[in-house]
């Protein structure tokens, strides 16, 4: 079963102090009472970016009712 999620989270570029913020829903194919670690969560986002985990920083993440 698919939960889907609003998340806000930062992409960091290689340049010192930028990055880009991304706002949205993100649906993960996993149980709906599946409770994720926030670096966990962070992996995951990275992955779809093909970035490494350190790339990415998780600022919210909330289950869509």
């Amino acid at each position: 079963m698919h939960a889907k999620y609003y998340t806000r989270f930062l992409l960091k570029s290689a340049d010192v102090g930028m990055a880009d913020e991304y706002t949205g829903v993100v649906e993960l194919n996993q149980p709906a009472n599946t409770v994720l670690d926030p670096a966990e969560i962070e992996a995951i986002l990275a992955k779809n970016f093909n970035l490494d985990a350190n790339a990415v920083e998780l600022l919210n993440w909330s289950r869509v009712h």
